[in-house]
């Protein structure tokens, strides 16, 4: 089984990278899916209005996101919450995959959780700033909650330093799908 970890800064596209990379090829963990099927939960959205003082059970990401704009810390509340179930999901879907012989996990935060000693294979999608913005803002994002997660992470230079590959994604879909289909080949 060949562990391929999909990782990138803010709106570089890893979701598109990760669905072309894992086509055909094996199953797809993404830990953002994961994420938002917490949210959709009963029991997760009982522990965050608890935990973060939310009284109406409607809008709990946005009240959420008002709140880390007006108090960063809240983002390390939230992860310290989130990363343990997340993991919990990616241990059960490696084990549940372990004999596929390619397995795909989207993590945007794999360096910066310090999880590359779990992949034998780490790709990093990099895409200048001011196109990620750009992206982020076309999924309804807006300028200042960017600001600050993008902060949050460690810069592109940091984390390509443990990446096996870096593909820039600032073209089309098609440059994208030729340059990750070639890194594909090398461990086929």
């Amino acid at each position: 089984m060949k562990k391929i970890g999909i990782t990138g800064s803010l709106s570089s596209g890893k979701t598109t990278a990760s669905k072309i990379l894992s086509s055909g090829k094996g199953p797809l963990f993404s830990a953002d899916r994961v994420v938002k099927e917490l949210y959709s939960k009963n029991y997760f959205n009982k522990i965050i209005r608890k935990k973060f003082n939310i009284g109406s059970a409607k809008n709990i990401k946005k009240i959420l996101k008002n709140k880390i704009l007006k108090d960063k810390s809240y983002i390390k509340k939230l992860e310290r919450l989130i990363h343990p179930l997340v993991r919990k999901e990616m241990s059960k879907f490696l084990k549940k995959n372990k004999k596929k012989k390619f397995i795909f996990l989207e993590i945007p935060l794999l360096i910066e959780s310090k999880l590359m000693r779990n992949f034998d294979v780490i790709i990093f999608l990099k895409s200048k700033k001011s196109l990620r913005l750009k992206r982020f803002l076309l999924k309804g994002g807006n300028k200042e909650l960017f600001q600050v997660l993008n902060n949050k992470q460690l810069k592109d230079e940091k984390k390509i330093k443990f990446c096996d590959h870096v593909v820039t994604n600032e073209k089309s879909i098609t440059v994208l799908k030729k340059n990750l289909i070639k890194i594909l080949k090398k461990y086929e």
